[in-house]
């Protein structure tokens, strides 16, 4: 699946009964509350590229109501990061990837683990692959929330891809 093909499942699940709106084009990915009662929420991802996409609907698929009401979820989010800083980030950024990792093969879009840090000496990348797998596993030992069940339902419908709530599917990363 395409982007552009992500956003309109998304649609279908979310945009009516969440108000919600999926969008590409941006230059960052940001999440924009709506303003009242007539305006849209909105989750935008970078330009268009797909895995983006499924990686901010992780975000939107598990931020509860009161994290949906504040821009960016209410997140901090800094490009570069020290040793400290960088685990404070993996902790909080393996769940949502893990759920990305699911989408990914529900989409049929290539999965990999993004540590979003351009300082390599605070990297612990192995580690972190490690959360993501397990946060992947949780998810489908324990069910996905709701949203997420929904949305990759119906990417994995959209797709035709049948492996997507499989665990051993999610045993290894993908190089």
């Amino acid at each position: 699946m395409d982007a552009e093909e992500i956003c309109r499942v998304f649609h279908a699940c979310f945009e009516q009964e969440y108000r919600t709106r999926l969008l590409g084009g941006a230059a960052e990915p940001l999440y924009q509350p709506a303003t009242n009662e007539a305006s849209w929420h909105k989750v935008f991802f970078r330009e268009d590229f797909a895995a983006s996409a499924l990686h901010e609907a992780a975000h939107w698929c598990i931020a509860g109501y009161a994290r949906r009401q504040q821009l960016d979820f209410g997140y901090w989010y800094m490009s570069q990061r020290d040793v400290e800083q960088q685990r404070a980030f993996e902790e909080l950024e393996a769940t949502p990837q893990g759920l990305e990792w699911i989408f990914s093969i529900a989409a049929g879009v290539p999965f990999r683990v993004s540590c979003d840090n351009f300082d390599e000496r605070a990297l612990a990348l192995d580690r972190f692959r490690d959360m993501v797998r397990e946060a992947a596993q949780e998810w489908l030992a324990g069910g996905l929330p709701p949203r997420a069940g929904r949305f990759a339902r119906a990417l994995s419908q959209h797709a035709g891809s049948r492996e997507v709530f499989d665990q051993t599917t999610y045993r290894e990363l993908p190089g």
